[in-house]
């Protein structure tokens, strides 16, 4: 029977090597993201050969992610399925790409029900096409830019340790001035970005922090999850600067390119199925969504 024990830092090096040899673009397996949403999710993690397996909850729901890894997939699944029926629950399997999806239907036909997750695709763009900002559909952030540049005294550096409390003044104020509009996740996003900034040397995160003046005015967290794509967990900058958020996203995705040769995209995650975060990142015009799927074992 598996054994499942509490993620810890210290799993981040055998994670970190199945994580890489999935090498996929979702943002749901990169071990920054699952370590600094454990809070809300509550994950247990355990190995089956070569294939990373996580319980966790959601909305107080058991729940598996997709076992990613290598070699055959149907054992673990089989594993998941006793251990499930041991406990008294439904097997529910969530973060099921498309390439997920073929590979449960292959070796259990017919045996699962599947549910499209739209809240939960992820928005997938150029890396060079946010460096650039080029072409007509990105004019209008093209000229925010322009004038963001023209009116301010600005840099954009890389995220170290330095600057990690003066990001996290900055979050508590953003906070508190978006209070009226923020969505209710927003305290389990706030709890994640502070876990992430506590071990951000130990998870390999990178970022950069915006700044006029020397005043930080703006931040990203980004960690690179396969060969040719870096996730960008978080973006934060202030809404009353004129700019300021298509900055922080053009200024990292210049940093990536300029540093990061092999790298051709840029996981920008979900929207929630929050409206608002729907039109902001589709604004940047996406390269396409990588669909999720959630599965639940019908027999």
């Amino acid at each position: 029977m598996l054994e499942f024990h509490p993620l810890t830092l210290a799993d981040r090096e055998w994670c970190t090597d199945i994580i890489r040899r999935e090498n996929t673009r979702s943002a749901d397996f990169g071990f920054g993201n699952i370590y600094m949403w454990d809070k809300r999710y509550k994950q247990l993690v355990t190995r089956l050969g070569d294939r990373m397996l996580v319980k966790l909850k959601y909305e107080d729901l058991p729940f598996f992610a997709f076992p990613i890894g290598t070699g055959a997939v149907k054992p673990a699944i089989e594993e998941l399925k006793a251990f499930a029926d041991m406990r008294g629950y439904p097997l529910r399997i969530s973060g099921i790409t498309d390439e997920n999806k073929k590979l449960m239907d292959e070796a259990f036909p017919g045996k699962f029900f599947y549910c499209r997750d739209e809240a939960y695709f992820d928005y997938i763009y150029r890396a060079e096409s946010l460096a650039t900002l080029a072409g007509k559909k990105l004019h209008g952030k093209k000229n925010h830019c322009n004038r963001f540049e023209a009116e301010n005294n600005w840099d954009f550096v890389p995220l170290t340790k330095e600057f990690i409390p003066g990001c996290v003044d900055m979050l508590s104020q953003w906070t508190q001035e978006n209070a009226d509009r923020l969505h209710d996740g927003i305290a389990d996003e706030h709890e994640a970005i502070i876990r992430g900034f506590e071990a951000f040397e130990e998870l390999g995160l990178d970022g950069g922090v915006l700044r006029i003046d020397g005043r930080i005015v703006g931040f990203t967290v980004g960690e690179q999850i396969s060969d040719d794509t870096v996730d960008v967990h978080f973006e934060k900058a202030f809404t009353d600067i004129n700019g300021a958020y298509p900055m922080v996203t053009r200024e990292y995705a210049r940093m990536v390119v300029a540093s990061r040769p092999g790298v051709v995209y840029l996981n920008r995650e979900d929207d929630m199925g929050q409206e608002s975060m729907r039109r902001a990142k589709e604004s940047f015009q996406p390269e396409y969504k990588l669909s999720k799927f959630t599965a639940r074992y019908c027999g």
